[in-house]
């Protein structure tokens, strides 16, 4: 068995918990931090599973990437506004939650974060997470195991952000992209730039 991916999903955590932990959190800038784990784990998939070997593109196949990540992004916007809306009738937390996660934009320039979200965070989550960690554990037996372990994964490392809303949204994010990934693994490109453009347009660009 590759220990790797499980090494790298080690490195995630605690990288995430010092993010997103009561206990660490108040001494970073965020952003900076989660600019600085994003290349740090796009270093890691590059090590650990030459990822960036599976993004290749050919010209032809530019397009039709381009309108299918912007699809997946425009329809997980959609389902993220109705559970907006479903989880405030059902939760008097949710909306309080949801605003302390956009309270993270407080005191950075809107169009920096976008800019980190587009060309840097969102794109080294996927190659991350279903670029290195699901490819790997499904080369190496079953693609539903992988699935099920990379989400779960994923969405763990957000519990020490103690945000019942913020995990949530990691798990139903999780299981989209995986999904889409398990699908459709030769369309991991789209998939990276859906998770671009969903970050940039949920958080900054169209909040929820």
């Amino acid at each position: 068995m590759d220990r790797k991916p499980y090494i790298a999903i080690g490195i995630a955590a605690v990288l995430w918990f010092v993010m997103f932990s009561p206990w660490t959190s108040p001494l970073l800038n965020f952003w900076a931090a989660m600019t600085f784990s994003a290349i740090i784990l796009t270093t890691v998939s590059q090590l650990f599973g030459k990822t960036f070997g599976a993004l290749k593109l050919s010209r032809k196949d530019l397009i039709p990437t381009i309108l299918l990540g912007v699809g997946i992004a425009f329809a997980l916007w959609w389902a993220f506004k109705a559970g907006d809306k479903i989880s405030q009738l059902m939760f008097s937390f949710a909306r309080p939650q949801v605003d302390m996660i956009y309270g993270m934009k407080d005191g950075t320039s809107g169009r920096l974060i976008s800019l980190l979200l587009l060309l840097i965070i969102g794109p080294a989550e996927e190659i991350f997470w279903r670029g290195y960690v699901q490819r790997t554990l499904a080369a190496e037996g079953s693609a539903d195991k992988a699935f099920i372990i990379t989400t779960l994964a994923y969405t763990l490392v957000h519990i020490p952000s103690l945000n019942p809303m913020l995990i949530l949204a990691a798990m139903v994010c999780g299981i989209a992209w995986g999904g889409l990934y398990r699908l459709f693994p030769d369309r991991l490109p789209a998939i990276i730039l859906s998770h671009a453009l969903w970050d940039a347009a949920a958080f900054v660009w169209f909040p929820l």
